[in-house]
């Protein structure tokens, strides 16, 4: 067996070949670009090198540098894993000739079977049935007259094509004609030959593939077929054995033709036979070979209960197969005889989630994963986890979730139960499209053709930010508790009663996530029917060019677009909730947004154009909202103003000790006005300067104001110095400045619609008003009481 073995690969491959070497007892050995220093990949192995900068081209597709580096490690073969150089002749020739195993095929099978027009040439000398087509084309003329012998639409197909590039179907000679120059560029482009032929177009055909393994020697086995029909733009999202309603004769025929072909060449190591299965004439023709580990090889590892990878390693290491239960083959030597394993138990299934965005073409996305979570009971196959980033770099494959089960219907109920449990979010990402698809009445029935995806219509339950407003935030209520005294803030929103009003007149609890909007909202596209509402300072608001009242229920159709412009009268902020509320992540137990520490809310930051917000979809984890939605009676609606009067409570630093008697009573007498740099984390007011009882903070520091670090409370206002500033829910829970007063917890939601300029003066009450304010509020919130929950501060401007 091998010592050392160099993974020229990267990404969830590279993570399932790592984990069989370890198995083994061999040594991974890990390459790697600059962008993916920090990858799974990187830190599993034994011994890893980075081997240039992102682009492929420089690091992964570089044979030189991939081959160097496993000679400095000492590694004895190298796995190429799937994709990149696993296809590339001259690199698996490169690596014997410098001494190195080539865990794949010889290069001249790959070679061989890697032009397709040469690979249908063999299939044609072992009798596979091939569908009506050319060899290679010299030129356009060509391909017209080969075209119309073989009848429209026909497929026009690079000659050296892999996973779906280099493939255009063409209905007319004018589509063939437009097409010729773009295939022929992607085909010189992606694998360095624009070799073009055509072939026959099955209008409902299937992908079906048969899984080959060779010794080299001339003895082959088939581990039965998978069918990959559902695909999009020719790339496969679902894979599944054995291929459901397929006709056992032919299943058979596709095995034994796959064998003869791969006997004929004395196929080594693993290996695909991909055929096309016209549904309506019940004919199976040639496509290509694969010569390398496909994506879905688990799927077959599933109902065979084989390691692939493990028999491709043993297989070049010349180590034989004996002493393994699943492999069933020789047991001395390699290259002995491969003995066919038991027979196929059960159905497995794969689906592949990417990092795309199905509703916008598929666009692929990137960026910081903020939350991650597998189901424990299913296969996963991927090299991600919360806190990774997804570059833009490389392919955007995140996982792969393989489930099993005894019959086909039990195969597909788990893996809608394990889509459910699976969550991503930071980026967009494929999960939705495939819990939509897994729940396909077409889907469920089985054996649906290539161009089943086509006709699918997609309906997510997402927003798309167009615009995101000036400083916009996912929030939520009570925002994030118990973590204060080890330096935590509670975020939440800054108007935590604007807030829970705006939620309650959509039917939501307490804790729904909504959107928190300042100074300016964002432009939202709906992509689903939602029941919004907005409360707090008026904003300019309209859907489509038909305005949106405030705290109203507002139907909002799929496909509108609601638009928040600029505040125009007093306050700062308004709160946007949707019915259900906005399906972010739980982080240290809520789904509020701290920016600082760039965590909670949506990717931990404010949004920004091109974000993508999901909606709850009352599944089991989100319970539907429990309460009727109705207008907010007028009475309840809170009072904004640009003059403030806010309840505080003394204490706990004032006279004699820290400030003279006089400090307090200009601290009460005062209207502070609102200074522009002010925050979520605190609100400065400008205002006259403190006489101080003391000349400095002794031990402290200089001034006056500092003493040693402090518990401090939400609204709590410290002196920093000469200026007071209100603690808001992003600030610190430590803090070394005096601090003479704290607004009481029923008037907290003021400090969030504090404007620059605003005027703000402080009224003393006891403990006992305090109760009775925060009493009265709640009451309120529940629709117990008529008055208005800031009735008690007549309008807000007095006691």
């Amino acid at each position: 067996m091998f010592r050392r073995v160099l993974i020229a690969n990267r990404g969830e491959i590279a993570c399932r070949i790592i984990r069989t070497l370890r198995r083994l007892g061999v040594g991974p050995v890990a390459v790697y670009s600059e962008a993916d220093a920090h990858a799974p990949h990187v830190a599993l192995a034994d011994a890893a090198e980075c081997i240039g900068a992102a682009p492929v081209k420089e690091s992964y597709l570089d044979a030189g540098r991939v081959i160097a580096a496993a000679l400095r490690h000492g590694a004895e073969a190298i796995h190429p894993g799937y994709g990149l150089l696993s296809e590339n002749a001259e690199f698996a020739a490169a690596c014997e000739g410098a001494g190195l195993a080539f865990i794949g095929p010889t290069p001249e099978q790959v070679r061989r079977f890697g032009l397709k027009h040469e690979a249908r040439a063999l299939a044609a000398a072992c009798k596979v049935p091939l569908l009506p087509g050319s060899g290679l084309l010299r030129d356009l003329d060509q391909a017209r007259a080969e075209a119309t012998r073989i009848g429209y639409p026909v497929m026009l197909k690079s000659s050296a094509g892999g996973g779906g590039i280099g493939m255009q179907r063409c209905r007319d000679e004018a589509e063939l004609v437009a097409a010729f120059p773009i295939v022929e560029r992607l085909g010189r482009s992606n694998f360095q030959d624009g070799g073009l032929f055509v072939e026959r177009w099955v209008e409902v055909a299937r992908h079906i593939e048969v899984q080959i393994f060779g010794n080299g020697t001339g003895s082959v086995i088939a581990l039965g077929e998978r069918d990959c029909s559902v695909q999009r733009r020719n790339q496969k999202v679902i894979e599944e054995t054995p291929a459901p309603g397929l006709p056992p004769a032919v299943r058979e025929h596709l095995c034994a033709h796959a064998i003869r072909l791969g006997e004929s060449v004395h196929y080594r190591s693993a290996g695909t036979v991909e055929f096309v299965y016209d549904v309506v004439r019940q004919e199976a023709y040639f496509l290509e070979v694969n010569t390398r580990l496909q994506v879905e090889h688990p799927v077959t590892e599933a109902v065979t209960g084989i390691d692939l990878v493990e028999w491709m390693v043993r297989l070049a290491a010349n180590a034989g197969f004996g002493g393994r239960r699943s492999v069933g083959a020789a047991a001395e030597g390699g290259g002995g005889e491969i003995v066919t394993p038991g027979i196929p138990r059960g159905h497995a299934i794969e689906v592949r989630i990417y990092a795309e965005d199905p509703h916008k073409d598929f666009q692929p996305s990137a960026g910081t994963l903020t939350e991650v979570v597998f189901p424990p009971d299913a296969r996963c196959d991927g090299w991600v986890e919360r806190g990774t980033e997804v570059s833009p770099f490389y392919d955007p494959l995140l996982a792969k979730l393989i489930i099993h089960g005894v019959t086909r219907d039990e195969a597909v109920a788990r893996l809608a139960a394990a889509l459910e449990a699976t969550r991503i979010a930071g980026i967009e990402t494929n999960l939705d499209y495939l819990r939509q698809i897994v729940s396909d009445d077409a889907f469920r029935a089985g054996g649906v053709a290539t161009s089943y995806l086509a006709g699918l219509r997609y309906a997510p339950s997402t927003v798309d930010v167009v615009a995101p407003g000036t400083h916009t935030t996912v929030q939520d209520y009570p925002g994030r508790l118990g973590f204060w005294a080890v330096g935590v803030p509670p975020s939440g929103p800054m108007d935590a009663l604007t807030f829970r009003l705006a939620n309650r007149v959509v039917g939501n609890v307490d804790g729904a996530a909504a959107l928190e909007c300042t100074v300016s909202g964002p432009t939202l596209r709906f992509n689903r029917d939602a029941l919004i509402s907005l409360g707090g300072a008026a904003m300019r608001a309209d859907v489509d060019g038909v305005a949106v009242p405030y705290w109203t229920p507002v139907e909002v159709r799929a496909g509108a677009t609601l638009r928040l412009g600029t505040i125009d009268g007093p306050g700062l902020r308004t709160y946007l909730a949707v019915r259900g509320g906005f399906d972010v992540p739980d982080y240290l137990g809520s789904r509020s947004t701290f920016t600082l520490g760039r965590f909670g809310g949506h990717a931990g930051r404010v949004l920004r154009p091109g974000d993508v917000l999901h909606l709850e979809q009352g599944t089991a984890a989100a319970a539907p909202p429990p309460l009727r939605s109705s207008a907010l009676p007028a009475a309840l609606r809170p009072e904004y103003t640009h003059r403030w009067t806010i309840g505080v409570l003394y204490g706990p630093h004032g006279a004699p000790d820290f400030f003279t008697p006089d400090d307090i009573d200009m601290l009460l007498s005062t209207d502070w006005q609102v200074h522009y740099n002010s925050s979520r984390t605190g609100v400065r007011l400008v205002g006259p300067k403190p006489q101080w009882a003391r000349a400095d903070g002794g031990d402290a520091g200089l001034h006056p104001s500092n003493i040693h670090d402090n518990a401090y409370a939400i609204g709590t206002i410290d002196f920093t110095g000469d200026m007071p500033i209100i603690l808001g829910p992003d600030g610190p829970s430590l803090g070394g400045f005096v601090c003479p007063a704290t607004i009481v917890h029923a008037e907290l939601w003021k400090i969030g619609q504090l404007a620059p300029g605003d005027t703000v003066r402080f009224a003393l009450v006891t403990a006992e008003q305090a109760a009775q304010l925060l009493e009265q509020q709640d009451r309120a919130l529940e629709g117990a009481a008529p008055s208005a929950p800031g009735a008690a501060m007549a309008g807000g401007n007095r006691l």
